[in-house]
């Protein structure tokens, strides 16, 4: 009997495994409502339709995606089991697909609300805010993730040229333009930056610091400073973080009509589609704009008219 097994595989997650408490009773629960929903009696019963019939019923229940998965999940460590005691011929999960995860659309700020956090960070009387100005409107110039940010060399910067030379994943390096905005806020900085810096002593790094072990401002550090000033601004600090201001930059430039292509290198991803993600949030505009170019858009009103 189908119950019995699911026993003995329960056991075997315990003793092999080393389950916890709260993932077995899971396992359990979700196998005693595949079997019963099902009315599965023997492990013969289990074919590969039953459980796609399964799937197909929590679906019509509006069970989200993510609880399918984990549903399936089960299923197929016990089938996995069942085949490895000899209990069936075949696995009958093995083909069984799980349903896609709904990738999650990127947060992003507005403009404006980019001004305001450079804005308010410049004016601090605090250096170390005032740095925070010069990283945002770098970071949203260029898009560069925090880990390239902070640990930015301090000749990185190409004024003449417009350039930043940014080292990303891999030990791969890529160059960005740097808007002239940009480029005359780190012309400034330069005066300020030796305020992180021992009295007669050097940096390698654009942004360094007095008390990093790496010489450099912290990920950590920016993170937290970020959430302060955030937060004076009267933004909820759960809305921004380092990467919502590289994806700020992404959705800006796609919603100002840059290539998807440009982008993806400035961003430094090695797969078109890591970008792709971007264009969703660009839907909004591209419908505004078909309602307004297209050219059945003022169709009803001239009929309306007519009559």
């Amino acid at each position: 009997m189908l119950g019995s097994e699911i026993e003995n595989f329960l056991a075997m997650m315990s003793a092999e495994k080393g389950a916890a408490t709260n993932s077995l009773a899971a396992y359990e629960r979700d196998l005693r409502q595949f079997i019963e929903s099902e009315n599965l009696q023997e492990t013969t019963d289990i074919t590969q339709e039953s459980i796609e019939k399964f799937l197909y019923d929590l679906h019509d229940r509006h069970y989200t995606p993510k609880s399918i998965a984990r549903k399936l999940s089960a299923i197929k460590n016990f089938c996995t089991f069942l085949y490895s005691e000899k209990k069936i011929a075949a696995n009958p999960a093995q083909n069984v697909l799980s349903p896609k995860q709904p990738k999650p659309l990127p947060k992003f700020l507005t403009a404006e609300e980019i001004q305001n956090l450079i804005a308010a960070a410049a004016a601090s009387q605090d250096y170390r805010i005032q740095r925070i100005a010069v990283m945002i409107e770098l970071m949203y110039a260029t898009g560069m993730r925090v880990s390239e940010l902070v640990a930015l060399p301090a000749g990185a910067v190409n004024y003449t040229k417009g350039l930043v030379k940014i080292f990303g994943k891999g030990s791969k390096e890529r160059l960005v333009p740097v808007a002239e905005t940009a480029l005359e806020i780190l012309q400034r900085y330069k005066e300020l930056r030796t305020e992180f810096i021992k009295k007669n002593s050097e940096s390698p790094w654009l942004f360094p610091s007095l008390t990093a072990v790496d010489g450099h401002l912290t990920r950590d550090a920016f993170y937290k400073d970020l959430k302060n000033l955030a937060a004076q601004c009267g933004i909820y600090p759960s809305r921004i973080s380092p990467h919502v201001l590289r994806h700020s930059f992404a959705t800006h430039l796609l919603n100002n009509d840059a290539d998807l292509r440009a982008v993806q290198k400035m961003l430094g991803h090695e797969s078109i589609a890591t970008t792709e993600i971007y264009t969703h949030i660009t839907s909004q505009k591209l419908l505004d704009t078909v309602c307004r170019k297209h050219p059945l858009a003022n169709y009803h009103a001239d009929e309306e008219d007519n009559n």
